[in-house]
């Protein structure tokens, strides 16, 4: 009796939590509602990609400290080794050890610079958070690396979609896939796909996520990036419980998913909507809203949109008072 008590309580706590939430939402979007105008479908687009950007400093995406004491002790071994196998055969070790030892100090310098490319390419793309910063950080790359250098084009491509996405869909197809190590091919393949996407082109998004491979990315992001892109590709092409497996591999809610949280709700809207989940498309919505209730705007009036996700966006994005109510005209007889 105690426990059925206490879950109705909870029931009743948790309902008033998400009535509380939903009351903020209408609150806020009354407040900013008067004197704002209608968005249209690209700047809706923009401020998702906005919201997308990175906030944090960034990072090497390797620890060089760790690399370079695991070349030194693969390297430290078999100097040992080579050192202490008698003739004839430590000559052919000591050959063996020096072609190790050469081949390691090229990888340690390729490495670095590797690295160093990265934070600098990074640091560029963070700084250009406005049209003058974009257009100085695009004349950098442009000085500063070659044309065909892949890192400085994924960067460029950065930027371009802030502003125009086929411009960066353009710089993205100019990289040949095939010249390129599996995890920057992937990197680049996710980004087409997510602007192909973002123009309600899933056609074209599908194969370009069914060369991904989540398990060949080290960075913890890029592969939270590679499952988004993939769920909302495979919801929106019949395989919704595929999507939403995939999807449930990384909690949205993650305060270290916050840069792609908008995109990882976004996917599981479309998710929940293939599978006829009412509740789920309801909840993702929600999420949406208390990121930004224009957010909702993806789903009203553009191409190949779910229909009940489009029914459940509508209704909750009036019901927020983020778009004003059809007019009904009565006709007198």
């Amino acid at each position: 009796m105690a426990d059925t008590i206490e879950k109705k309580a909870d029931k009743k706590g948790d309902s008033k939590a998400i009535g509380s939430g939903l009351a903020a939402r209408i609150e806020r979007a009354e407040a900013s509602k008067k004197g704002q105008k209608k968005k249209s479908t690209a700047e809706i687009q923009k401020e998702i990609r906005d919201l997308s950007k990175p906030k944090e400093e960034t990072r090497p995406p390797v620890d060089l400290k760790k690399v370079y004491l695991r070349i030194a002790g693969v390297v430290a071994v078999l100097g040992v080794v080579a050192f202490i196998v008698p003739p004839p055969y430590g000559n052919y070790a000591k050959g063996v050890f020096a072609a190790v030892l050469v081949l390691a100090v090229g990888v340690s310098i390729w490495l670095d610079r590797y690295v160093k490319k990265t934070v600098a390419l990074g640091e560029l793309v963070r700084g250009a958070d406005t049209d003058e910063g974009r257009k100085e950080a695009l004349k950098a790359i442009s000085e500063k690396f070659g044309k065909g250098d892949t890192q400085a084009l994924l960067a460029r491509a950065q930027l371009e979609m802030q502003e125009d996405p086929r411009k960066a869909q353009a710089t993205l197809e100019s990289i040949d896939l095939d010249k390129q190590l599996a995890p920057i091919a992937g990197q680049v393949r996710a980004m087409r796909a997510m602007i192909h996407l973002t123009h309600g082109e899933t056609a074209e998004a599908k194969p370009l996520v069914e060369k991904l491979e989540l398990d060949k990315q080290q960075e913890p992001k890029t592969r939270v990036m590679f499952a988004t892109v993939a769920g909302e590709t495979w919801a929106r092409t019949g395989q919704a419980q595929k999507a939403l497996d995939t999807l449930d591999l990384f909690n949205p809610d993650d305060p270290e998913h916050e840069e792609l949280r908008a995109q990882m709700w976004r996917a599981r809207a479309f998710a929940y909507a293939a599978l006829s989940d009412q509740k789920g498309v309801g909840r993702a919505l929600r999420k949406l809203a208390d990121i930004n209730v224009q957010l909702l705007g993806m789903f009203v009036g553009q191409k190949k949109i779910h229909p009940l996700l489009e029914k459940e966006a509508r209704q909750l994005v009036q019901k927020l008072g983020a778009m004003p109510r059809p007019k009904v005209t009565r006709v007198m007889k």
